[in-house]
């Protein structure tokens, strides 16, 4: 078992990339706290892991809530004793805004979720893997976290900044067993995508021009294997690094 025991926080779980690395998970012995708002997705993850090598507990939550995040490691403990590894998978698109239309409202929120949680989270978490001298941290950014124009500008600047964040906890708490690392993907099949409502089309077609040659779309599994490679102890010599996972998409 690849990851046997290892007791995992695991965010944005109720579809996509994070249902896949939850099961992949606890195939290969991982406990796994799920997080996500729709509750009854998170039960029936539970109930496909069932027979599986590790396990699938789920809790509701909102990573833009700090009380939820609180919770979430607070249960996580109680009920495990330790927090190994955390994956910030739980992500938020903004319709393609750009800096001439951005509301408030919507960039509070594509912040507050997919940089200020993570970094709420993480902050919880940190004072049981220092005692433990042992961490993993594993934060979902994106090929907008690397170029301009690969979404709006909200999602952008946030896919940008959980990457330097990722890169300061490496260099501060590497020397204490703590990690972190970032995975970058592409395009991949989930349902974000239909999660924009009114796309900014000035944007929207200056992103499609961006994309270039576009050679395949990813599965949530491709990037729930490189969580469960990361999550391993196969990749203890890894540390601040981003890892692009796109099907050779920004190589062009």
């Amino acid at each position: 078992m690849r990851v046997d025991n290892k007791v995992v926080i695991l965010t944005g779980a109720s579809s996509g990339i994070g249902e896949a690395a939850a099961l992949r998970l606890a195939e290969e012995g991982a406990k796994v706290v799920v997080i996500a708002r729709r509750f009854e997705r998170l039960e029936e993850l539970a109930a496909k892991a069932k027979g599986l090598a590790g396990e699938i507990y789920p809790l509701a939550g909102d990573m833009g809530n700090e009380e939820d995040i609180k919770k979430a490691v607070k249960t996580t403990v109680d009920k495990y004793g330790k927090v190994d590894v955390i994956v910030n998978n739980a992500g938020i698109l903004d319709d393609f805004l750009s800096a001439d239309n951005m509301e408030d409202e919507v960039w509070d929120r594509v912040i507050n979720v997919n940089l200020t949680g993570p970094m709420k989270l993480i902050r919880e978490a940190m004072p049981y893997m220092k005692e433990q001298k042992s961490g993993n941290i594993i934060n979902i950014s994106s090929v907008g976290g690397l170029f301009g124009a690969k979404g709006g500008i909200a999602y952008v600047s946030s896919k940008h900044a959980i990457i330097g964040m990722t890169k300061h906890i490496a260099a501060i708490f590497g020397d204490q067993g703590i990690r972190a690392n970032v995975i970058a993907p592409g395009t991949i099949d989930t349902e974000i995508g239909g999660t924009v409502a009114n796309p900014n089309m000035m944007v929207l077609d200056k992103v499609m021009k961006s994309a270039g040659v576009y050679p395949v779309q990813g599965e949530a599994v491709d990037i729930g294997n490189l969580i469960l490679f990361l999550a391993s102890d196969e990749s203890r010599f890894i540390n601040g690094a981003t890892i692009v996972s796109d099907g050779g998409w920004t190589i062009y």
